[in-house]
């Protein structure tokens, strides 16, 4: 049985995370390993309810309450998927965690950051991923790659955008054993490509 891994893809809507999960969880497959993709928030039926809430839901609503409809995705997510996954040593690759939080509702949003990963470690069970990828891009180019109507969330103005990349790189910078950055305005290729070279450090892969 393989070593269990946790790993998250994280940085703006835009940034190409679904598509680099899915080629990232294609190449691990090939090495061998068993991998069990999700997304954050969603991922259970729970979750999904959860996720249109927070994505779709159009009354105003408090950064607080947003923020604890996250996490609450995430402890399900973390019973159902997570946790039973790792269990059985199989490597889990979500599409955003806990760190997505801190940025969001914490660097751009207004909330205080240090409380949010308090309170995201203790909704997760103090579980984290043993690394997560920040896929760096500007809002501008990242505002151009959505090929959908945008949700609550990104419907709101530049400046917060302008934060959620910062609050992302200054993470990085806070954490750099646990969250890396590639920049995201290569090609889908080379994109992938450092991704891999991240991970493959991470696994001891040659």
């Amino acid at each position: 049985m393989s070593s269990p891994v946790f790993i998250s893809l994280d940085g703006l809507d835009g940034s190409g995370k679904s598509t680099q999960c899915r080629l990232l969880a294609d190449w691990l497959r090939e090495t061998g390993r068993e991998v069990i993709p999700c997304i954050d928030p969603g991922g259970t039926a729970l979750g999904a309810e959860l996720r249109s809430i927070v994505l779709h839901h159009r009354c105003d609503m408090d950064r607080m309450c947003e923020a604890l409809l996250f996490m609450a995705s995430r402890a399900q997510l973390l019973a159902e998927v997570v946790r039973p996954a790792l269990a059985a040593g199989k490597t889990v690759i979500s599409d955003r965690f806990l760190l997505a939080n801190v940025v969001y509702q914490g660097h751009a949003g207004g909330l205080d950051v240090e409380r949010l990963w308090q309170m995201g470690r203790f909704a997760a069970g103090d579980l984290e991923p043993d690394l997560t990828v920040v896929l760096d891009l500007t809002p501008e180019r990242a505002a151009t790659r959505r090929n959908r109507p945008a949700d609550r969330i990104e419907s709101r103005d530049v400046a917060y955008h302008v934060r959620l990349r910062e609050g992302f790189l200054a993470e990085a910078r806070r954490r750099p054993e646990r969250i890396r950055v590639v920049d995201a305005t290569a090609t889908t290729e080379r994109v992938q490509e450092a991704i891999r070279g991240e991970v493959a450090s991470l696994l001891g892969i040659e």
